[in-house]
């Protein structure tokens, strides 16, 4: 009993030191009362969760304290968004009211933390009322983009304490975070937290693959500062003579960026050069911002050789999201290319913090940065306003114009538009107005005739013919790639469509009453999957078109049917615990790949091709049963996200006596004998089953593929080095395409 009292004293003890450290951080901008506020929201805060604790064990107070840190540390937010963070959970969690903060701490702050709770309290699994949540997050920045901000630095406090979770709410989370929170923060400039993200993101995805990374940037450490030192030592001494003061370092690149290298590129860990950026920061006075950056990058490639396809000047030109630097890559005196930025403090803090930067830098901020940014939030209340799709479509469109890099154009008069990088003619039509965009043609760029299709460079001059007679077309949507010329197209087309939409709804009703089956919105969202339809107004024209029939409905809703034993038809991660336990024999919630059920169907995903070894989870279809497939399947991020509750736990058993395909791709010079040693390899040392050998030589280069029976990734992995080790070959690789 005495040490569960001295274990709550030690806890009360800690609560009130990360208190302390929080108002240290804020102490530099806090105002008179400003601490005074904190103190009582904290108090509020403590109180409130006083008997609540996280996964954890620990105290939940720790966690508000936490995002009110990283809010103020990390993103630079100042008294309002620290008593946000401190009460963020407050309304969600307990029988505090909105009414009592707004008496308590004023409407600023009220609705901050209603924006944060609607975010919250969207409840169900369905992936259309998670779209709809994400919908009502992006709806709060037309209120306060601190919602949005103070939501991040939640979700970054959840990540860092992601260990505590069981292992199907760490794929979720995780998924969630790099399908729509990582993108969030690069859009809004949070780069240190976009890159912490993702790299947690990794960490729970593919537990393994991050460890390997993180332990050979380990390894490699002393010899990669070596290199920096050597490299930066004459910029250094010659950056010495300037008047400014000045930094100069090498920045790491994230061990995701690096996992994604490995992957799209096919190469080893050794093979890649640029595992770290040259970063020089300069203090310079807004005036001479510009020039200090561009007399440093003359001292550079004074002594290093720039590539001149590489030069990225964002300086002249900031991106939408505040975004400026200078970016070239040089050839170092090893034969290596290494990236340079080169930007100044106050760019620089507005590169790690984001948006938030830009209040500390408002009074004399550029012009451009500030504007770009609104200018992008405008577009994103835009875009809200005029979406008339379902929440899902909004979501698709939204995240796809994320990560865009950007294009820089001009209109006839030469005003300056940014528009994403591959927009097209059409897409800047919409941008001038939506009148223009309906009735466009066709467009003059840089005085010469170009179609609709026809796509922006930079520095294009573009000027857009219109007629009052042009209409759009279906063909359109096939060339335009911005959120609101797609969402203008579609309203436009939409009318015919909604019409036989509306009949379609009605048939579909009238088929279930037959069936005795009872219409409603989950069932439709299964009816959208089995058919592979993204809108149920699109499922719903089709029907009324007779696109699709009575009996492929009817097939979808009873898919065995025609089976002398009718199986149990699982829909839901409840129902398959259930069933499963009742096979069994004993409560269990994850399925042993190997084990031999009657009722549960499984199989492998062709999209992924998972064998014994890899980290597997199922997803349960509405018509194929349970599909296994690798957690680092390029589908396992929208399927854990958007469809929670339909995944469940799985893993392999331990007897091997089953045999799954597996692809390689090898590739290395030509010399002869080479296939005879690898099939050698593959069947007399491995007792590895081939199906199929093929080796293409050109050039005293070959390229094979190899197609086989194995039992294991341990044995695919032996096989891999074993090849990899023949003399000759370049690169072997894991190639699931092949299958």
């Amino acid at each position: 009993m005495n040490s569960a009292v001295i274990d709550l004293e030690e806890e009360r003890k800690e609560i009130i030191s990360r208190y302390r450290k929080l108002l240290r951080s804020a102490k530099p901008f806090l105002k008179d009362g400003d601490a005074k506020l904190i103190k009582k929201a904290f108090y509020a805060s403590a109180e409130a969760h006083k008997d609540m604790r996280r996964k954890s064990g620990e105290p939940y107070i720790y966690h508000p304290i936490a995002v009110a840190q990283i809010a103020v540390e990390e993103i630079g937010l100042g008294t309002t968004s620290i008593v946000a963070s401190l009460l963020h959970d407050v309304v969600e969690d307990t029988d505090v009211t909105l009414q009592d903060i707004e008496k308590d701490f004023g409407p600023k702050v009220a609705r901050i933390i209603d924006g944060l709770t609607k975010i919250a309290t969207v409840s169900g699994n369905t992936a259309h009322m998670q779209a709809e949540n994400f919908r009502k997050m992006l709806l709060s920045i037309s209120d306060d983009v601190r919602v949005i901000l103070i939501k991040l630095a939640d979700r970054l406090h959840n990540m860092r304490t992601l260990d505590s979770m069981a292992r199907d709410k760490q794929l979720k989370i995780a998924s969630e975070t790099i399908y729509l929170y990582a993108p969030l923060a690069h859009r809004l400039g949070l780069y240190a937290i976009k890159t912490e993200l993702e790299d947690l993101y990794l960490k729970y995805s593919n537990p393994q693959t991050y460890r390997t990374i993180a332990q050979k940037l380990k390894q490699t450490k002393a010899a990669r500062n070596k290199f920096i030192k050597d490299f930066i030592d004459p910029i250094d001494k010659e950056l010495s003579k300037i008047k400014f003061t000045y930094q100069i370092f090498g920045r790491p690149k994230s061990i995701y960026s690096i996992s994604n290298k490995l992957r799209k590129n096919n190469v080893l860990f050794e093979e890649i050069y640029d595992l770290f950026a040259i970063r020089i920061v300069v203090d310079a006075p807004l005036d001479q911002e510009k020039s200090s950056c561009w007399q440093i990058y003359s001292i550079v490639t004074d002594h290093y050789k720039p590539n001149p396809d590489r030069l990225k000047d964002w300086i002249s030109t900031p991106k939408s999201n505040g975004y400026e630097s200078l970016h070239t890559t040089v050839m170092s005196g090893t034969g290596q290319w290494v990236e340079v930025q080169i930007r100044t403090k106050r760019m620089d803090d507005i590169a790690e913090k984001g948006y938030a930067a830009h209040w500390k830098y408002k009074e004399n901020a550029h012009g451009s940065a500030e504007r770009g940014l609104e200018s992008w939030i405008n577009k994103v209340r835009d875009t809200l306003r005029n979406s008339g799709g379902t929440a899902m479509e909004f979501l698709d469109e939204f995240r796809s114009n994320l990560f865009l890099e950007e294009v820089f154009v001009f209109t006839p008069k030469g005003d300056l538009k940014t528009l994403p990088k591959g927009s097209t003619a059409l897409d800047f039509a919409f941008e001038i107005h939506t009148k223009v965009g309906l009735t466009c043609m066709g467009a003059k760029v840089n005085q010469k005739l170009v179609p609709l299709s026809y796509k922006l460079k930079n520095g294009d001059q573009i000027e857009v013919i219109t007629s009052s007679k042009q209409k759009p077309s279906e063909d359109w949507m096939k060339f335009v790639s911005t959120s609101k010329a797609k969402t203008k197209i579609k309203d436009s087309l939409k009318d015919e469509v909604k019409l036989y939409a509306a009949d379609g709804k009605e048939i579909l009703e009238r088929k279930l009453k037959g069936f005795k089956i009872e219409y409603n919105s989950e069932l439709v969202n299964q009816l959208l999957i089995a058919f592979n339809e993204k809108s149920a107004t699109e499922f719903y024209y089709k029907i009324a078109k007779g696109q699709i029939e009575t009996k492929d409905i009817k097939k979808a809703l009873f898919p065995h049917e025609d089976a002398s034993e009718t199986k149990i038809q699982i829909l839901d991660k409840k129902t398959f615990e259930k069933e499963l336990s009742k096979e069994k024999g004993t409560a269990t919630d994850t399925l042993v790949i190997g084990d031999h059920l009657t009722n549960i169907e499984y199989n492998f995903a062709k999209c992924c091709n998972p064998i014994p070894g890899d980290e597997i989870f199922g997803f349960i279809t509405v018509n194929e049963g349970i599909k296994i497939h690798r957690t680092t399947c390029p589908n396992a991020i929208e399927l854990m996200s958007n469809y929670g509750y339909r995944i469940i736990k799985a893993k392999w058993n331990n007897q091997k006596e089953q045999a799954f395909l597996a692809g390689l791709r090898i590739t290395g010079t030509d010399r002869v004998g080479v296939a005879s040693q690898i099939t050698k390899i593959i069947s007399n040392d491995l007792k590895v089953n081939i199906r199929t050998l093929s080796l293409d030589t050109k050039d005293g280069i070959f390229e094979g593929n190899i197609l086989m029976h194995v039992q294991s990734t341990e044995q695919l992995d032996k096989m891999v080095k074993k090849i990899g080790a023949v003399d000759g070959v370049i690169n072997v690789f894991r190639n699931d395409n092949l299958l």
